[in-house]
């Protein structure tokens, strides 16, 4: 059966995505930094029946010791690997200016940096084998600014730029780069990320009428993240993956309109969606 290890699979994309893939008959490495938070996981993978098709993991991408260790584990190049999917993700909410250092590189380390060291680790194994597809779960920010949410666009747009120069390199090793690139979906991330909203910040009048603005679309608009899933296990099952995977039609709009409307219509496009003409300074 084919092989994949999966980062960040205690909630949201990465455990429905270990529970489509086991279904699938893929073995998973469902990998966590807390692995204290792999009840949920466990619940889920035995009531789809498929709890023997996964080993449960300790990875933090942001700790090179904690990379090492679960690479090991993995025996390579005894036991191949077909696949890693990049999925660990934070985020912060909150204007640049009120946002402390510290909250900016966490977000840049695990969402940028963690999937840089995880790779450097791994393509050895898959070069030596011919072949190996590496997914990366980037998202709708990577094609538009995002206003109170600068950190996480940021680390898409990066890991983008760094994932289109990497497939040039590693092509010829039959090694493939996958993004998939979800909208609005209901996870954690909504609930479980910080969010800095000062009340003295010269910028309290957008954040608070962005923050029940923004809460009100996705309970109202955020899907399944099933969906997700499925378009992941798709393209790992692909014979010939897209390298770049819109998924919900927000997403699929803005890859659309990407690089065809001028950045002032994106903006103003935006400015509407989030009616920021409401906002009283």
């Amino acid at each position: 059966m084919p092989k994949v290890l999966i980062t960040g699979t205690s909630s949201g994309f990465g455990l429905v995505t270990t529970v489509e893939l086991a279904r699938r008959g893929w073995d998973v490495v469902a990998t966590m930094r807390d692995v204290e938070k792999r009840k949920k996981l466990e619940r889920e993978l035995e009531a789809a029946g498929v709890s023997a098709k996964v080993r449960i993991g300790q990875l933090d991408v942001t700790d090179p010791a904690s990379i090492d260790r679960a690479v090991a584990d993995l025996d390579l190049p005894h036991t191949p690997l077909d696949a890693v999917i990049h999925n660990a993700g934070v985020a912060v909410g909150g204007v640049f200016e009120d946002l402390d250092e510290a909250n900016i590189r966490r977000v840049m380390e695990v969402n940028y940096f963690g999937v840089l060291a995880l790779t450097k680790r791994l393509l050895p194994a898959f070069r030596a084998q011919k072949r190996g597809r590496i997914v990366i779960l980037s998202s709708e920010a990577a094609f538009a600014g995002m206003p109170a949410n600068s950190p996480y666009t940021a680390s898409k747009w990066a890991i983008e730029g760094w994932a289109e120069s990497l497939a040039y390199e590693v092509e010829p090793f039959n090694i493939e780069i996958i993004l998939i690139e979800p909208g609005a979906y209901l996870t954690d991330i909504w609930q479980s990320s910080p969010r800095v909203l000062p009340k003295t910040s010269a910028y309290y009048p957008l954040t608070r009428h962005l923050e029940p603005t923004i809460d009100a679309h996705v309970a109202k608009f955020a899907r399944d993240p099933i969906e997700v899933a499925k378009a992941v296990a798709n393209a790992l099952e692909a014979p010939r993956p897209r390298f770049r995977n819109a998924v919900g039609p927000t997403a699929k709009f803005m890859h659309l309109a990407r690089g065809k409307l001028p950045s002032t219509v994106v903006r103003k496009m935006f400015s509407r969606f989030f009616s920021l003409n409401k906002v009283r300074w």
